[in-house]
């Protein structure tokens, strides 16, 4: 298990830029065979304003890369954290690490960027999209993506976790990204009987449908438990789903300037 983990921590950041390639590019490929929604759109017109916004993501994750390091040196130094408290085995160790970080730096994050006024205006870019594939997994507003990684880093100090268990579940967490939001169609059964464990492409769907209350439910990234304990969970027929989202015109769902200036339009009435 020690060289497994030490795997992801020695990993060079072309090799991670790699593994987003091959998801986002694979599942991108997948759904020219196997699509849930048969669009009617230029792929790579509507693939650019996402890759744009990618760019800023990327940007901000080698910022966050120093802080990141300096918060690991401090634990290891400090042995501050709830997994320092108590001897476990190491696979039980990832395992509650995995659980608190989908915890905190998916589901409870992403329920305050629909309930909390000024986040929810960060977070619609995300729900502009109105032809919801691989790529929309890259679509977030350059600070809806600062307040997510912030939350990251509270969980990664929460528990006192080595590195290896954070670079792991990043690698877990991009496969997750562009998996949930693939257009792509599984057999029901295997998608209704995964998403009693994890989140799986239709049933994140859901949480792109256009009105309420569907827009407000499916939050988790990998675990669809949380979303069961705290009664968010839904799963009906996708047929009925329609992307994008009421407050904003899809007419605008591709233009990057308008994307970015979202959260500070006034024309633009939240639900909050």
């Amino acid at each position: 298990m020690e060289n497994f983990l030490f795997f992801f921590e020695a990993m060079p950041n072309w090799q991670k830029l790699v593994w987003i390639v091959f998801v986002l590019g694979g599942f991108w490929i997948l759904e020219g065979y196997y699509a849930l929604v048969k669009f009617r759109y230029n792929k790579w017109k509507h693939a650019k304003t996402n890759f744009l916004l990618l760019g800023f993501v990327l940007a901000i994750n080698i910022l966050f890369g120093l802080l990141t390091v300096g918060i690991f040196i401090w634990l290891e130094n400090s042995q501050f954290g709830l997994l320092q408290l108590i001897a476990l085995p190491i696979w039980l160790e990832l395992i509650l690490a995995i659980m608190m970080l989908d915890l905190i730096a998916q589901y409870f994050v992403h329920f305050l960027l629909h309930k909390v006024k000024w986040m929810w205006r960060l977070h619609l870019i995300h729900h502009t999209d109105t032809h919801v594939d691989a790529t929309t997994g890259t679509r977030h507003h350059p600070f809806d993506f600062i307040i997510r990684e912030s939350f990251a880093l509270i969980a990664v100090i929460i528990t006192g976790m080595p590195v290896a268990f954070y670079l792991f579940y990043r690698i877990l967490s991009v496969f997750f990204t562009y998996f949930t939001h693939a257009n792509i169609k599984l057999p029901e059964f295997i998608d209704k009987g995964l998403s009693y464990v994890i989140v799986t492409p239709n049933m994140h769907k859901f949480h792109h449908h256009y009105q309420l209350p569907w827009t407000d439910s499916n939050y988790g990234n990998m675990l669809s438990i949380w979303d069961r304990i705290f009664g968010t969970f839904v799963y009906e027929k996708t047929e009925n789903i329609r992307y994008g989202i009421d407050i904003v015109e899809d007419k605008n769902a591709d233009n990057i300037k308008y994307q970015l200036g979202i959260p500070f339009n006034r024309n633009i009435k939240t639900k909050n």
